[in-house]
């Protein structure tokens, strides 16, 4: 009877338990960082802030002024020599197979830098140049000031850590930002079929 006992009470703290654990992780699907990043993002949708940006051209826009067409957003910096040279390479083949509505202004793509100190507008267009980015359509920035950056990192919920060595570690993942300035929807970085179907998808809708 007292084995009984100890375990119908293991029971109720153990159902107890798997409650608390679902409604702080959405039914236990938020297990990761970049699994809750998701789900926040699906749900929420959140508004890209007002932040200033630097381009590798010189010139001070900012995701306001974007508005009206689908961004696809990467975050990354330009001394990265792995994960974001990737990066880099399938934007390139993002730019390749949206050129279209990207020559009529209805989508761009978007690298942001969150290395602002070393990612200077000369910087920005070596990565762009060195990943053979077209002249339009595929923009590189950085964010100006360091609230600015702050803010666009929680906002998009990129992780940065410095890494000791001079570099980062940081999540990598294609974001899309629809017409109107919301955050609607994360792919793998590497996912270029998914991405842009997503957006020609829309297009045409």
């Amino acid at each position: 009877m007292a084995v009984f006992r100890t375990l119908l009470a293991s029971l109720v703290v153990l159902a107890g338990g798997i409650g608390v654990l679902c409604q702080a992780t959405d039914g236990l699907h938020a297990f990761t960082t970049e699994t809750a990043r998701r789900i926040t993002i699906r749900d929420h949708q959140p508004v890209v802030p007002t932040v200033q940006l630097e381009t590798a051209d010189d010139r001070q826009i900012s995701f306001e002024s974007l508005r009206g067409r689908w961004l696809v957003v990467d975050f990354i910096y330009t001394r990265c020599t792995l994960l974001c040279s990737l990066q880099g390479a399938a934007f390139r083949r993002m730019q390749q197979a949206l050129a279209e509505p990207i020559a009529v202004g209805r989508v761009a793509l978007l690298s942001v830098s969150f290395d602002p100190v070393h990612d200077d507008p000369a910087a920005l267009r070596r990565y762009l140049h060195g990943h053979g980015a077209e002249a339009d359509g595929w923009l590189a920035a950085r964010p100006v000031g360091a609230g600015g950056l702050t803010t666009l990192l929680r906002r998009f919920g990129v992780i940065v850590i410095p890494d000791g060595m001079s570099g980062f570690t940081h999540n990598a993942a294609t974001l899309i930002v629809d017409p109107t300035g919301r955050i609607v929807t994360v792919f793998d970085w590497n996912d270029t079929t998914s991405t842009i179907r997503y957006v020609m998808e829309r297009l045409a809708s």
